[in-house]
């Protein structure tokens, strides 16, 4: 059995346990379609940062509707 060669302080401690915190994810607000969408990820409708980016065609937006 693995056997620690030095006891762990409380502060080390604290800090490793300061990483599993859950952090909630940060959110974006779509300045043209105000949809909402995570950080540095485009938008379900194609925009990123006020730009269109992927283009759907309409037999794309028909099946998945």
């Amino acid at each position: 059995m693995a056997v620690q060669k030095s006891r762990v302080t409380p502060s080390r401690r604290g800090m490793r346990r300061g990483h599993d915190k859950l952090k909630t994810s940060t959110l974006s607000i779509e300045a043209e379609t105000g949809e909402t969408h995570l950080r540095h990820h485009v938008s379900p409708e194609g925009f990123y940062r006020g730009k269109e980016v992927i283009q759907f065609d309409e037999k794309e937006v028909e099946a998945d509707a």
